[in-house]
């Protein structure tokens, strides 16, 4: 039933790394418009991820600085539409992280998560939790998570990226990011459902299961 679920979903996401696929590559070539449905495509994830960083009221202006990059150096990126949301993102992430230093602030999500020993039982409600409270309830929650686990589930999440990817934005291995996000997903159930005892899952979760 779940694998039965997630095909459409899988669906989705390929016909939209297509489309991205096709809008990047027209706007390597010169393409205006190739380049504006490569904004309207990718911006709103990435607005997402960087007001989790920065705050609403400076996440604009990053994400202008990050395009701006973007733009420059488009013709330097080689791949699919999904490794340029990663690239994208991981230009993003350096612009917030050069506003909060020039700022002296520190991101808005909590400090380095370090408790990695072992694995929390697995639930399927975990990847259900950001489903059913708005967006703006959501990236508050995940903000108050560690940071590790934060930037973890908004990569995975909702930049939708895999684990290799999500791993290079954030400089670590792809098997820390896994259970980074896997910890973040299932603690924001908690928050959402407290007091709720994990169902059984059949297998591992499908947030650990790619193996990129």
């Amino acid at each position: 039933m779940r694998e039965a679920r997630r095909d459409p979903a899988a669906r989705d996401r390929q016909r939209h790394d297509a489309a991205l696929t096709d809008a990047v590559h027209a706007a390597q070539n010169g393409d205006e418009d190739g380049f504006r449905r490569v904004y309207r495509m990718v911006h709103p994830m990435l607005l997402r991820y960087v007001r989790t960083l920065v705050g609403a009221a400076d996440a604009e202006d990053v994400m202008s600085e990050a395009w701006l990059h973007i733009a420059r150096d488009l013709g330097t990126f080689h791949g699919d539409g999904d490794g340029f949301r990663g690239w994208a993102a991981k230009v993003a992430r350096n612009r917030a992280l050069d506003h909060l230093r020039r700022s002296g602030r520190r991101p808005l999500i909590g400090g380095d998560e370090s408790d990695l020993l072992d694995l929390p039982s697995a639930s399927d409600t975990a990847d259900e939790a950001l489903e059913s409270v708005s967006t703006d309830r959501a990236l508050a929650l995940i903000a108050s998570l560690p940071r590790d686990q934060a930037e973890a589930v908004l990569l995975r999440v909702v930049l939708g990226l895999d684990a290799k990817q999500a791993g290079r934005v954030l400089g670590k291995r792809p098997g820390t990011v896994r259970v980074c996000a896997y910890r973040g997903l299932r603690k924001l159930a908690d928050m959402l459902h407290p007091g709720q005892p994990p169902r059984p899952a059949v297998g591992r979760p499908a947030i650990l299961e790619d193996t990129a």
